[in-house]
């Protein structure tokens, strides 16, 4: 594919960061939108937005560097190095939602009311990204003689029939946004939009993950399965339980 997307002078411009940008970019426009129409407090939620996604830009990268240590290990410099692809949305989420706590509570904004909004931009990038690692190799399917395969590369550069997972991916977090559009204004309560787009999308990505090429691991366990299994799993549960206490 192309993971060069570019080249301005003796810049490389690559399509994973380019992405990436884009996908906040259209994703913070959309959360602001929605920021508008539950009247929230506009600059607050955009300086919160923009701290959060700080944190959840580290803690996406920092997991992926972990659950592809022995990569790492022997290339540390290239931890930092965006170019390459490679971040984990699981990871931003772990790292943001705790950083959030304070934070909002700082700004006086609704925990609930902030994330519901904020899925916008958690669902967009998501969809955006994947472009870039689909043109950059990362996250390739396994190879496949199924007549949906396509002719693909991984990181490394080889070309084979894949599955290709990178434009499911993009594609499922579509039907999830689709769900969050029609859902919102008619929500039972504040973070169910949240709920719903973390309990969904960790859904299809328990399927999705099985068919990647390479699955990232802790201990033998497949995490992004492991972790999507429960956010599905804490996503009911507190939909449960905010809907009790909303409608008891």
């Amino acid at each position: 594919m192309r993971r060069v997307l570019l080249h301005w002078g003796n810049v490389s411009i690559h399509s994973y960061p380019v992405m990436l940008y884009l996908g906040i970019v259209f994703g913070i426009y959309a959360q602001l939108f929605a920021t508008l129409s539950i009247r929230l407090d506009i600059a607050r939620t955009l300086g919160a937005t923009l701290l959060l996604l700080l944190a959840a830009l580290l803690g996406s990268r920092l997991l992926f560097v972990i659950t592809n240590w022995a990569r790492y290990r022997v290339y540390p410099r290239r931890i930092w190095r965006f170019s390459d692809g490679g971040a984990s949305m699981y990871g931003g989420l772990l790292l943001a939602l705790p950083v959030s706590l304070p934070l909002l509570v700082l700004l006086e904004i609704p925990f609930g009311a902030f994330w519901d909004v904020a899925s916008f931009t958690l669902l967009i990038g998501l969809m955006v990204t994947r472009v870039g690692c689909l043109l950059s190799g990362c996250c390739a399917g396994r190879p496949t003689s199924g007549w949906f395969g396509l002719n693909l590369p991984d990181h490394r550069g080889r070309w084979s029939r894949r599955i290709p997972t990178q434009i499911l991916e993009s594609a499922w977090g579509t039907a999830v946004l689709a769900g969050a559009l029609i859902s919102w204004g008619r929500l039972p309560f504040q973070g169910a939009l949240f709920l719903y787009s973390v309990g969904a999308y960790g859904a299809g990505r328990i399927v999705l993950e099985s068919a990647r090429d390479k699955r990232d691991r802790g201990g033998g366990i497949n995490l992004p399965q492991a972790i999507s299994a429960g956010f599905v799993t804490s996503s009911l549960v507190a939909f449960a339980i905010a809907w009790w206490r909303a409608f008891p």
